[in-house]
């Protein structure tokens, strides 16, 4: 069976993505202040990773996301692994959410009418496998063939180990972004871009959102969606309209909950929100987002206020808007 990202907007209207692999892993007991943070889990925990992706299921997730947002090849051979090892543990992301997706599928999923989940494979920008906060802002300095080497690697063996979708996630800046567009587009690999963001209108190294759109809307066939991630919640309904105003790609956002991350510590803190996630998410799809889910600190409780959100949506017989096709 194919997933397909088109086929759940086609059906569903809006598509609902899972929540954070790593706040659902602390949940389960796991320490991931470590250098390597969830991807030690791929090592360590591989049956409690499983078990995430099976509870957003569960919860109502269209779609979810591989745990393997910092897992590349020097990152994990800088803790002691060899690079054969390191391959196996990022391919063996991908293989936990399809034995996971398989599992719910058949004791669950088929029999009540769920859509067949699509498995997103999830990539950091080269600042994550630094692991010191610039993945937030892109203030690395590296040179373009070592940026492309890293990240079309890991790109290919994700792809080769049956993931539907490489996910490009909480990026920075759009030069890396191009890189990476152009890493899917030589694969033949359908992608998705979400970048992090500063603010209402500006990604993490402070370049217009609206401009990034405009950048990626031409020239990328094989680009399905783009959107925004690990943001404040109070900033994503202004960036939709901003992505809107410059491309007729599906927009998907999925904000943090709305604590603060100190890269310091590797902690998160109650910032007090001014809504709560569910209220908020039907605002980004009322805005016209065409996928909502959440990332840092959100969990199962999270995903199922979106899907609430989404039947209040619908029912008001306001469907997500949809995007011409692309010339």
């Amino acid at each position: 069976m194919k997933a397909s990202l088109q086929s759940i907007l086609d059906t569903r209207g809006i598509m609902v993505i899972d929540g954070s692999m790593a706040t659902a892993l602390e949940n389960m007991g796991l320490d991931l202040n470590h250098r390597l943070w969830t991807a030690r889990a791929l090592a360590e925990n591989p049956d409690l990773v499983k078990q995430v992706h099976i509870d957003y299921f569960r919860a109502g997730a269209d779609c979810g996301i591989t745990c393997s947002y910092q897992a590349s090849i020097p990152g994990l051979m800088s803790c002691g692994y060899t690079e054969q090892e390191a391959e196996d543990l990022i391919r063996r992301s991908v293989e936990l959410f399809l034995e996971a997706r398989d599992e719910w599928w058949e004791t669950e999923g088929r029999a009540a009418g769920r859509m067949w989940p699509v498995c997103l494979a999830g990539m950091g920008p080269y600042g994550a496998y630094l692991a010191d906060g610039s993945e937030y802002t892109g203030a690395y300095q590296v040179g373009d063939d070592e940026l492309t080497a890293f990240h079309a690697r890991r790109a290919k063996l994700l792809l080769d180990a049956g993931a539907d979708v490489l996910l490009f996630e909480t990026q920075p800046s759009l030069h890396e972004v191009l890189l990476e567009a152009q890493i899917a587009e030589d694969l033949g690999a359908e992608y998705w871009i979400s970048f992090s963001c500063r603010d209402g209108k500006h990604n993490g190294k402070g370049e217009p959102i609206a401009a990034c759109a405009s950048a990626l809307s031409q020239g990328h066939p094989n680009l399905k969606m783009i959107g925004v991630n690990c943001t404040k919640p109070e900033y994503i309904e202004s960036l939709i309209l901003a992505l809107r105003s410059s491309t007729e790609l599906p927009i998907a956002v999925y904000p943090n909950s709305g604590e603060v991350y100190d890269p310091v510590t590797k902690t998160w803190t109650n910032a007090g929100g001014e809504l709560d996630f569910g209220t908020y998410a039907l605002r980004y799809m009322a805005a016209g987002a065409s996928a909502v889910g959440g990332c840092c600190t959100t969990v199962t409780q999270h995903i199922r206020q979106v899907c609430q959100a989404r039947e209040k949506y619908l029912a008001m017989n306001r469907p997500a808007p949809v995007p011409r096709k692309q010339p």
